[in-house]
């Protein structure tokens, strides 16, 4: 049987997430877009919550990469943030669990150490999401099993992008000795083919495909634009 790297190695991660203010938030819903997601040849789906988890795991035959966004007053970190977070995330199945493992303070006192070591007492695989090289080398000392460029331009000291962080995909493979997932602003295929080229064990694509209203948004700003500049004449 294939290991989950083994699965996941060169394919596509499809993220499939709402917002509680978002059309598309729910369990049910979320697992009907990851089915769709596998039957259009995603290797594993990115989920947040306990509930979708389940969901998603109940519609698909795909592993599931499990967070918790969860707002703490005071601090930054939200994805996965406390042992709270790991232990929903361990009793809905997750097969992995991603966590924020960038540099800054951690609710409740916990250690990205220790985080990692709750995982793995239940035999379970854990992503690091980190914004710099620097972070992906931290993870990967502090025992962490992957990486992903998920929060790259989304702290205060990474460099804000409107694309995909080639630089740090490719400097993190080269440099780390375990697999290094690409993620955050990918929204062409053309990227996913060139940031595996350039060392990713996988692409992690949400918004550009599981979010309707952004990517109806991009279409209907380029009509606004047509408007603007053209304008339109009636026919009939």
């Amino acid at each position: 049987m294939a290991t989950i790297w083994e699965k996941m190695q060169g394919g596509l991660i499809v993220s499939c997430q709402a917002l509680p203010n978002e059309p598309l938030h729910g369990a049910g819903i979320m697992a009907r877009m990851a089915l769709a997601a596998e039957q259009g040849g995603a290797a594993a789906i990115r989920a947040n919550g306990a509930d979708d988890v389940r969901s998603i795991k109940a519609q698909t035959g795909l592993p599931v990469i499990g967070i918790v966004k969860r707002d703490y007053p005071g601090f930054p970190i939200y994805i996965t943030p406390t042992f709270r977070e790991v232990d929903e995330l361990l009793d809905a199945g997750a097969d992995m669990i991603a966590f924020d493992a960038t540099l800054r303070k951690r609710p409740n006192g916990c250690t990205t150490e220790e985080l990692i070591q709750r995982m793995h007492s239940r035999g379970v695989p854990a992503m690091a999401d980190v914004s710099t090289l620097e972070e992906a080398q931290q993870a990967e000392r502090l025992g962490a099993d992957c990486v992903s460029t998920t929060l790259s331009g989304y702290t205060p000291y990474s460099v804000s992008r409107t694309g995909p962080d080639y630089e740090l995909v490719e400097q993190a493979a080269e440099r780390l000795h375990i697999p290094v997932f690409a993620e955050g602003r990918v929204s062409q295929p053309e990227q996913v083919a060139a940031l595996l080229q350039l060392g990713a064990h996988a692409v992690v694509v949400g918004s550009a495909i599981t979010r309707p209203q952004l990517i109806a948004e991009r279409f209907a700003a380029a009509a606004g634009r047509r408007w603007q500049r053209d304008g339109f004449k009636a026919k009939g």
